[in-house]
């Protein structure tokens, strides 16, 4: 396990030593930004996990219900796996439907004390860490997770980008240093941008486990670029977020709405960040829109 840990601190080593190469930084998220998975994967691959894992037959629509409502449409749509997990289970205890039947839901306090206190929240991590302090509750999450994983995998293939974003990040390669800035665990990173082979286009690619993507950009481009020439691409709150964190500028990939939005940035954005007429009201109108396509109150 140590050795795993360290395979990961050289790797954000490698984020901390890029050196500009071109005057412009770019951030890109990766699922449901650059490529149409986000939807299968929580779908398909997180969802029935989490109801075998957990035991919860039962309730298994409403857990679906709920974990898509948290992952994919609203305000959390992004978060990593861990907090959405958290944040699932707090929805399920709050639902009337769960309270009128004999349903015990997983014990989740082990767990939110492992998010408190740690930033790197992967499953390398989470394996450290429940190596060195067992507890049922976290050994049980840990399944989970690895399943997940492995389910990925084994059966996720064919998923190209969408083809505006391969055309923008092909364009943007050539302006500016570019990295890939996610949640995603890096082995699935690593895997889904060199099979649709757009990873020569990036200078690094960072996944949950080198840490937040607010860190993942101040490790990579902070005090190498003034704020106004970094920019963060991504489909989530936490997209934005990070680009906030680092004073940084924002584009928005809008849910459902992914090819048209990646058309704008090829055709007009990327210009307009260039020639340094990006922030301001054309970011905030773009930011505007966004947030309209994301609600914070469950629809039930």
């Amino acid at each position: 396990m140590q050795d795993q840990r360290l395979a990961y601190d050289l790797r954000m080593n490698i984020l901390e030593k890029i050196t500009p190469e071109k005057d412009f930084f770019i951030g890109i998220d990766s699922d449901g930004c650059v490529f149409d998975t986000m939807e299968v994967k929580h779908k398909e691959f997180f969802t029935p996990n989490v109801v075998k894992y957990f035991g919860l037959f039962a309730i298994s629509k409403y857990v679906r219900q709920t974990w898509e409502f948290v992952n994919l449409y609203s305000v959390t749509r992004g978060v990593n796996r861990f907090p959405a997990l958290v944040k699932v289970m707090e929805l399920l205890a709050e639902r009337p439907e769960i309270r009128e039947l004999d349903i015990t839901l997983p014990d989740m306090e082990p767990l939110k004390a492992w998010i408190a206190g740690e930033t790197r929240l992967g499953n390398p991590a989470l394996a450290e860490y429940v190596e060195r302090k067992p507890h049922p509750a976290l050994k049980q999450v840990l399944a989970w997770t690895l399943a997940v994983n492995e389910d990925i995998s084994a059966w996720l293939r064919n998923t190209p980008p969408f083809p505006y974003a391969r055309r923008s990040i092909e364009k943007l390669s050539t302006v500016a240093d570019a990295v890939v800035v996610s949640q995603t665990p890096l082995d699935a990173l690593t895997r889904e941008w060199s099979e649709h082979s757009i990873d020569k286009y990036v200078k690094a690619i960072a996944g949950q486990e080198l840490g937040t993507k607010t860190e993942h950009i101040t490790m990579a481009a902070g005090g190498k670029y003034p704020p106004e020439k970094i920019l963060m691409i991504g489909d989530a709150p936490g997209d934005h977020k990070a680009a906030t964190g680092n004073g940084a500028l924002f584009f928005p990939v809008i849910p459902g709405q992914e090819n048209r939005s990646w058309k704008l940035f090829h055709d007009e954005a990327l210009g307009r960040f260039i020639e340094g007429t990006y922030r301001g009201h054309y970011e905030e109108e773009l930011i505007r829109e966004f947030r309209k396509s994301l609600p914070e109150t469950p629809p039930w």
